[in-house]
């Protein structure tokens, strides 16, 4: 009996694409570090997000740990689980190249299928990083520094206050004051609100906003600003929400706030797009979170289309395929924030590969409405006076409670046992 319905896909037609198999073929190394994976596997909590937790097994008894962006991972880890047992955990880079190679046939150096292989990348890290005694940022290349700024992602509307019938109501800018007076009370000296609110009657198909919505985003961001001051940094989501020129003529009103950026103006595909809306305003732009891999950032890059690259490192292709585009980006002098809504682990993965880079200059956290967050891992918080520092202890350098894993777990997922 097949141990699951991909094994004879992958294992044995190498996912349909035999002539480039990079499975370990007989490679050579000291007998002390000949460690095989026996299993990879994905469970999924049930957070402000559906956080994916994935684990990789070893026969030295060292567990991984890693995250993968919110969405059908599980599907994935499992196609993938066939062409990594009997693997050697140490040989990272040639696994990840290998994970891609086995979903290329599936279009997976392109799509969503990039995040488990984040997700196991990221594991695999850990591992290692337990089997030698070192935190991953040392095995990454070192660190610039010993603490990452963490900047709030606020939400919007009814995360703010109570909704009502009119949406103006519901996003009223001085709740939005309110908060973010609360969040800079709370150790922050940067957050974020979403900006793509309150459509009135607004045929949001047509992706253009009326006078008087252009008016209402710019009366939260007034209320925001003359509350907290020019002090701390503030920007704006827009998710992808409106045409080039709707993002302008809001992008340009919004210039005499001093934004550290707006995010995503307009939809992912198009690097011409975001040149236009780059070019036509003051105001910085970010984009990134729905691109993976070095690949999909280049032509953003070349084009000069981005003012800030917004990595997911849960969804880019990992901490290794992170740095190659935090890279690339440098090259072209732009600076990164990663996009991050993840959990206590996934948000500690990324803090290791932020320290790492030389542009990373703010980490996003998203789960100030979770107040359990802190609740999955052991000892304090994570996050103090808006920053993480970058742990010394082997792997990752947390440890996850499972009793309270076990208990945030998704309707119908497997507990995970305790190591050991």
């Amino acid at each position: 009996m097949p141990h699951s319905k991909y094994e004879h896909l992958v294992t044995e037609m190498n996912a349909g694409v035999g002539w480039r198999n990079l499975a370990d073929d007989g490679l050579s190394r000291d007998p002390t570090r000949d460690v095989e994976i026996t299993a990879v596997d994905c469970r999924v909590l049930g957070g402000n997000f559906p956080w994916n937790l994935v684990t990789v097994e070893t026969d030295a008894g060292v567990r991984g740990y890693g995250e993968a962006f919110a969405g059908p991972v599980s599907e994935h880890v499992e196609f993938l689980e066939n062409g990594l047992v009997g693997e050697n955990p140490y040989d990272v880079e040639r696994l990840t190249e290998h994970m891609t190679q086995m979903l290329s046939g599936l279009a997976g150096g392109e799509g969503y299928s990039q995040a488990a292989v984040s997700g196991i990348e990221t594991a695999l890290w850990d591992a290692v990083g337990k089997l030698t005694g070192l935190p991953v940022y040392q095995l990454l290349g070192g660190k610039f520094r010993d603490s990452v700024a963490i900047y709030c992602d606020c939400h919007a509307g009814e995360h703010l206050g109570e909704g009502g019938d009119d949406p103006h109501e519901t996003y009223d800018p001085a709740v939005y004051a309110d908060v973010a007076e609360a969040v800079v009370g709370e150790g922050f000296d940067a957050l974020k609100f979403d900006l793509d609110v309150a459509p009135g009657d607004t045929d949001t198909a047509t992706r253009r906003l009326t006078n008087a919505a252009v008016q209402h985003k710019v009366d939260i961001v007034d209320a925001i600003r003359e509350r907290i001051g020019v002090e701390p940094t503030l920007a704006f989501d827009f998710h992808w929400s409106f045409t080039v020129e709707t993002a302008l003529r809001l992008a340009r009103k919004l210039e005499p706030y001093d934004l550290a950026w707006i995010e995503d103006p307009v939809p992912p595909e198009s690097a011409d797009a975001h040149r236009r809306v780059t070019a036509g305003t003051t105001t910085p732009i970010l984009a990134g979170e729905n691109l993976v891999r070095t690949e999909g950032f280049l032509p953003f890059f070349e084009a000069g289309a981005i003012d800030i690259a917004a990595p997911d490192i849960q969804k880019c292709g990992g901490l290794s395929e992170f740095r190659k585009i935090a890279t690339v980006a440098d090259a072209y002098d732009v600076p990164i924030t990663p996009h991050n809504v993840a959990s206590p682990l996934g948000t500690m993965a990324s803090v290791h590969a932020c320290a790492t880079v030389p542009n990373a200059f703010a980490l996003e956290y998203h789960a100030r409405d979770v107040d359990w967050w802190d609740d999955l891992h052991a000892g304090g918080p994570l996050i103090e006076d808006g920053e993480i520092t970058v742990p010394e202890r082997p792997g990752l350098g947390i440890d996850l409670d499972i009793g309270e894993v076990n208990d945030r777990l998704a309707a119908g997922e497997e507990p995970l046992e305790a190591e050991g």
